[in-house]
C-alpha cells in the first residue's frame, strides 16, 4: 500500500502513490439569493448545512470535476461539465485552467464560489467566482499536500487538511468570496499508527453543531475535534478519538440528526459508527464493521448518508463498488444490504446531487465519472448509462 511518507517535490504523496499505482459534503445547496456575507473576522451564528431541496430538477445543471494535473494522463485544471437531474447524462464543457492539482472541490453555501485544494508539496487553496469563471486568488495552507477543503455552513471559514505535513488550517472567506490570510494551523501529533511515518490530516468538516470542527488524521490513527471562534477564526482541541491501531481513518460523515458518525478506515479496511456528543464535540468511536469487500484488497474512500438518514453509501476501491447500508435505530447502527459495481476502476470520491436523486463516482484509475440513480424508497442504486470520462477522476461536484 504504500508507507506513510508525505509529499515529494514533485508534489507526490503516498495517498497519490496508492490511487496511481498499477493493478492502485456532502451535498451542496444550489445556488440561490443569499444574505450579505460579513467581511473575514466578523461574527456569525452557524447555520444549517442542509442543501435546499427543489420540488423537481429542471434544466442541466453544472458539474466540477477534480483532477491531478501534474499525474501522467491528468486534466489540466477544473473539468467543467454539466448533467441532466433526471437522466444523469453528463456532458462536458470545457476545463478551468490555472489551478495546480485541484484533487478535491467544494462549494461556498450560496452557490457563488468554488474552492479547490492544490494538492502539492507547498499547499495552497484557490477560489474561484462562477458566475464568470474568474479566479480570486490562492492562499498557503501553511502544509503540504492538501488533499481535502470545506466550507463551515456559516460561509465564512474555509477548512482544509494537509495530508502531508498533518495539519489542519482555516481561512476566512470575505463577502466576494475571496479569501483572507489563514488564521489558524494546527499540526496533529501523537504516535503514528503501524505503517505510518507522521500524521496525515485526510479530511476537516463542520460538526452538526457548527461550533466544533473534525480533522480525522489516517497516519496517527485518531480524529481530533476542535472548537472553532466563529468571530475569529482560531482552533481550541477539545476531545481526540482513537481508533483502533491501523485502522488508517479516512472519511467521516454525519447522519442528520447530529448523533451519530460514520467513519471510513481506509487501511484496515472497515466502517464503524460513532456516537458524536454535540455539546463537548467528543466523538465516540463503535466497532469495526464489513465494507463488504470480501477477502480482497480494498481501500474504503468516501461515506455519504442520504438527506433522510435512512441509507448510507462507501466507495470501496479496489473491490470497485459502492457499499450500500441501511440506517438504523436513529442513526446508531449499519446494516451492509449490498455491493453494487461502481462501473469503473478505483472510486476515490462520491456525491449526491443536491436533490439526492443522482450518486457520482470519480473513479480515479479508469479515468471515469460514474452516475447512479437513488431510488428514495430502498436506497437502491441503478447505473445512468455509460459512464462519463474524465483524466484522473478524483472529485465531482455537482451543484
Amino acid at each position: 500500500m504504500g508507507s506513510g511518507a508525505g509529499a515529494t517535490g514533485g508534489g507526490w504523496s503516498r495517498r497519490r502513490f496508492v490511487g496511481a499505482m498499477a493493478g492502485g459534503a456532502a451535498a451542496v445547496a444550489l445556488p440561490a439569493p443569499a444574505a450579505p456575507r460579513a467581511e473575514p473576522g466578523q461574527p456569525a451564528p452557524a447555520s444549517s448545512a442542509a442543501p435546499r431541496r427543489p420540488a423537481e430538477p429542471s434544466g442541466p445543471r453544472p458539474l466540477y470535476l477534480g483532477t491531478y494535473t501534474s499525474a501522467k494522463g491528468g486534466g489540466t485544471g477544473i473539468g467543467l461539465a454539466r448533467y441532466d437531474p433526471v437522466t444523469g447524462a453528463v456532458t462536458g464543457s470545457g476545463t478551468l485552467t490555472g489551478v495546480a492539482d485541484p484533487s478535491y472541490l467544494a462549494a461556498h453555501p450560496d452557490g457563488r464560489t468554488l474552492y479547490a485544494v492544490d494538492e502539492r508539496t507547498n499547499g495552497a487553496v484557490t477560489a474561484v467566482r462562477l458566475a464568470d469563471r474568474r479566479i480570486l486568488g490562492s492562499r498557503g495552507t501553511g502544509g503540504a499536500a492538501p488533499c481535502h477543503v470545506s466550507v463551515h455552513p456559516s460561509g465564512r471559514w474555509l477548512l482544509s487538511a494537509n495530508y502531508g505535513s498533518g495539519s489542519v488550517a482555516v481561512h476566512p472567506v470575505g463577502a466576494s468570496g475571496a479569501l483572507g490570510e489563514r488564521t489558524a494551523l494546527a499540526t496533529h501529533s501523537g504516535p503514528p499508527g503501524p505503517g505510518q511515518q507522521g500524521p496525515h490530516a485526510h479530511q476537516f468538516v463542520t460538526g452538526p453543531d457548527g461550533g466544533h470542527v473534525l480533522a480525522v488524521d489516517l497516519g496517527t490513527d485518531s480524529v481530533y475535534s476542535y472548537r472553532l471562534d466563529l468571530a475569529r477564526g482560531t482552533l481550541t482541541e477539545v476531545a481526540r478519538a482513537h481508533t483502533r491501531p491501523g485502522a488508517g481513518p479516512r472519511h467521516l460523515a454525519f447522519h442528520p440528526g447530529g448523533r451519530f458518525a460514520y467513519l471510513a478506515n481506509e487501511v484496515d479496511d472497515t466502517v464503524v459508527v460513532c456516537a458524536y456528543d454535540a455539546d463537548t464535540g467528543r466523538l465516540r468511536i463503535g466497532e469495526p464493521q464489513s465494507t463488504g469487500s470480501g477477502a480482497g484488497t480494498n481501500y474504503p474512500a468516501q461515506i455519504l448518508v442520504t438527506a433522510n438518514g435512512a441509507f448510507a453509501y462507501l466507495a470501496n476501491r479496489g473491490h470497485n463498488s459502492l457499499a450500500r447500508y441501511a440506517v438504523e435505530a436513529d442513526g446508531a447502527k449499519l446494516r451492509l444490504l449490498d455491493t453494487v459495481p461502481v462501473a469503473g476502476d478505483f472510486p476515490r470520491q462520491i456525491a449526491f446531487s443536491p436533490d439526492g436523486r443522482l450518486l457520482f463516482a470519480a473513479n480515479q484509475r479508469s479515468g471515469t465519472l460514474s452516475v447512479f440513480h437513488v431510488d428514495a424508497e430502498n436506497g437502491g442504486l441503478r447505473l445512468a448509462g455509460e459512464p462519463f470520462a474524465s483524466p484522473v477522476a478524483v472529485c465531482a461536484l455537482p451543484l
